[in-house]
């Protein structure tokens, strides 16, 4: 940090010359309210700017156990960062790319870690390996148990739910049961056959057997399975609609 001039580097809040000051406090009691600083600004709403990527190798050095701070909390900022469209960028961070996707694969296969950090310990990977897809970003919603779509045909707005509500498609507020669509205007999900996954879903749904993350598996395949509109009936593939509509 010492050769990176900070002061000329922005973030979501302005000026980044607070940012050695941010790492420099991590590994006491108070990480957590650090680290919901530096999320704030190098990655706000999942913005990335300049000061973001001039993190990187920071980021690598907690990650690899170089400078407290806590690994995954490192990573998966790091994955954040890395889905950003910026070619140079990545260019210049090769390197650290590299070894932070090692770690991340380390991370990813402790049988230990609770799901949703899974998840997103496997964004991160997909992002440090350059995926040209959506899933190290659109992944997330596996944590929030639901997408928010459009019907392919009618275009009715839906969301496609597969956890502690049910699991369904529904054309309308399922949580707040608003409207008459929420309670009367659901139909079931099929979910995809493990053997009839191909692709990144088979790659997704084999890698969370593979870490015990049984959970997200059957998540998985409702997500490459099928759906049905509630409103005009067409049935359709839910990964294809999450990734023709994601943004």
């Amino acid at each position: 940090m010492t050769t990176i001039d900070w002061s000329e580097l922005t973030h979501a809040y302005g000026s980044a010359e607070d940012i050695p000051g941010l790492f420099a406090r991590l590994g006491g009691t108070e990480d957590d309210a650090v680290w919901q600083e530096l999320w704030g600004s190098l990655c706000h709403q999942g913005s990335v700017y300049d000061a973001s990527w001039a993190a990187l190798p920071v980021l690598t050095d907690i990650a690899l156990g170089r400078a407290p701070g806590g690994a995954i909390q490192a990573v998966t900022m790091a994955g954040l960062i890395t889905t950003d469209p910026d070619e140079e960028c990545r260019e210049r961070y090769t390197h650290e790319i590299g070894q932070l996707l090692e770690v991340a694969r380390v991370l990813r296969a402790d049988p230990g870690q609770d799901a949703h950090t899974f998840v997103y310990l496997q964004m991160a990977v997909l992002a440090f390996e350059g995926d040209d897809g959506v899933w190290a970003e659109a992944l997330e919603r596996i944590n929030a148990e639901e997408y928010d779509l459009e019907c392919p045909e009618c275009e009715e707005g839906l969301f496609v739910a597969f956890g502690s509500y049910g699991v369904f498609t529904s054309a309308g507020d399922y949580v707040s049961g608003a409207g008459k669509k929420a309670t009367e205007g659901r139909t079931e999900l099929i979910p995809a056959t493990p053997d009839g996954l191909d692709g990144i879903g088979a790659r997704l749904h084999g890698e969370a057997l593979a870490s015990g993350q049984t959970e997200v598996a059957t998540a998985l395949r409702y997500v490459f399975g099928k759906a049905a509109c509630p409103s005009c009936e067409a049935v359709f593939t839910v990964s294809e609609e999450v990734e023709k509509q994601w943004i």
